[in-house]
């Protein structure tokens, strides 16, 4: 019999893309998913259960005879209340961690984040760098503390967990970041900040299914944390040159925004924006002049040496097969 894997936002970027990795080698697939969400890519792929990371039941049938499980459900943004991320991000997080104790599983794997690193400019950091206690905003303060929850959960009631921190995550089926960067660039809205030449921190979503795999039965990745990226240097202006050649967009202007200046702004419309209440983010926010302002370079060197991590796709690959992608599914009008 082959064993179960329950993946947790299996309807998004990256459960989608692990739920047909495992379909593929033969893994049985379970999904928990929400009631409102539409499922229909994991017709044939995997056994639904619907419910959300709150629900008691649902939460112990989707564990029930489960070997392996992968939670990747997040809320992900740089914009709203702390409390909102906090919901989801940490105590949806406890609230599965409950459901699997003392459950005979193989591995728990939590997917986390580069973005729980200090906003400050990184050169080869690795994972003994120390995590700060307050973030910059919701998403990245509510992944430190997902992470350290899991972290010492696993130490606490000998879950066999493991904790991947990918960086920017992009690929097909993504939703969120990758279209809203389509959009800034589609009517002009993005500048350099400091330098094109800083780097992104970015994977390709299937080596990162790739890492899950590595991480799943290895003995050694047991109360352990990874950092992820594609492995090759890859530029803030490789990386959106590359979107805007491949979707015939127009790029950025040559002219660079001090950063200094650029985070003066940044605050300055973050608190306009939240006076006036507003519900979505401004167009500058601290989130995204980390994106584009700092040089977010980490090791890999541990995944690489306890796991076997080589990613399987360059960024290259993984970037064609991106634009490919979004040319049929969400064709740009420009």
């Amino acid at each position: 019999m082959s064993a179960t894997c329950l993946i947790t936002g299996a309807t998004g970027l990256v459960g989608s893309h692990l739920a047909e990795a495992c379909a593929a080698r033969g893994l049985g697939v379970r999904a928990l998913v929400r009631p409102d969400s539409d499922a229909s890519l994991l017709d044939g792929l995997a056994e639904v259960v619907r419910g959300d990371l709150g629900d008691a039941d649902a939460l112990r049938r989707a564990v029930e005879g489960a070997d392996y499980v992968f939670h990747c459900a997040a809320k992900v943004g740089d914009w709203g209340p702390v409390e909102e991320y906090r919901r989801i991000n940490v105590d949806a997080l406890r609230n599965l961690l409950d459901a699997c104790r003392g459950r005979p599983l193989k591995r728990f794997i939590e997917l986390g984040s580069l973005g729980v690193y200090p906003a400050q400019h990184h050169y080869g950091s690795d994972e003994s760098h120390p995590l700060p206690q307050t973030h910059m905003d919701g998403y990245t303060q509510t992944k430190v503390e997902a992470e350290k929850l899991a972290v010492a959960y696993s130490r606490e009631h000998g879950l066999p967990l493991t904790v991947l921190r990918p960086g920017f995550i992009y690929g097909p089926r993504d939703r969120t970041l990758f279209p809203r960067l389509i959009d800034n660039l589609e009517h002009r809205r993005v500048r350099y900040i400091g330098s094109s030449r800083l780097v992104l921190n970015c994977i390709y979503v299937k080596n990162l299914v790739e890492a899950f795999f590595l991480a799943m039965d290895n003995p050694v990745a047991v109360g352990q944390v990874y950092n992820l990226t594609d492995g090759e240097t890859v530029t803030k202006r490789r990386f959106i040159e590359a979107v805007c050649g491949g979707l015939g967009l127009p790029r950025p202007r040559p002219v660079v925004v001090p950063f200094w200046l650029a985070k003066i702004v940044a605050r300055w419309m973050e608190r306009r924006a939240l006076r006036r209440g507003a519900t979505e983010a401004p167009r500058l926010t601290q989130g995204r002049l980390k994106f584009l302002g700092l040089n977010l370079d980490f090791s890999i060197e541990k995944a690489r040496r306890e796991l076997g991590y080589r990613p399987p796709y360059t960024f290259d690959e993984g970037m064609r097969e991106t634009i490919e992608w979004f040319k049929v599914h969400a064709p740009v009008a420009v």
